[in-house]
C-alpha cells in the first residue's frame, strides 16, 4: 500500500444524494484521507464539503470506474465506497463489475451501502 491513504467514492445516479449526505455526516473521518471520486459524484461531494481533499476523475461510463480499478491494481486505494442502485440497469454494467472484481481480487474493502460504509469507515486505521 502506498503511503497516501486514499478512499475511492462512487455512486450510481439514484444514490448520489445518499453518498453526498453520508460524506457530509462523516466529513471529519473523510478529512484524514485523500479522496478520489468519479465525475458528477466528485463534483457534488466537493460542492457539499469543499474542505475535503478530493480529486475528481472521469464519469463512470467515460472511464472513471476503470481509473479507480487501475488505482486498486497499483495499491493506491485503501478502500472503496460505492453506493449501488441495484434496481436501475446501468449501461456500463461491465465496468461496474470489473471495478468490484478488482476490489475483491486485491482484497480492498468495498462498501455498497450506508451501513457497510459506516462500518468500513469506523474500522479503518486512524478512524
Amino acid at each position: 500500500m502506498s503511503q497516501t491513504r486514499r478512499i475511492a467514492l462512487v455512486a450510481h445516479d439514484q444514490k448520489k444524494d445518499d453518498l453526498v449526505e453520508f460524506v457530509r455526516e462523516h466529513e471529519a473521518a473523510f478529512s484524514r484521507y485523500d479522496l478520489v471520486a468519479t465525475g458528477t459524484t466528485g463534483a457534488r461531494i466537493t460542492e457539499a464539503c469543499p474542505g475535503l481533499a478530493l480529486t475528481p476523475l472521469k464519469s463512470g461510463p467515460l472511464g472513471g470506474d476503470q481509473q479507480i480499478g487501475a488505482m486498486i491494481a497499483e495499491a493506491l486505494v485503501e478502500a472503496v465506497v460505492f453506493f449501488v442502485d441495484p434496481l436501475t440497469p446501468m449501461p456500463h454494467d461491465v465496468d461496474v463489475k470489473a471495478l468490484m472484481r478488482l476490489a475483491i481480487v486485491y482484497d480492498i474493502p468495498l462498501a455498497l451501502n450506508r451501513r457497510s460504509a459506516g462500518m468500513l469507515l469506523a474500522s479503518l486505521p486512524g478512524a
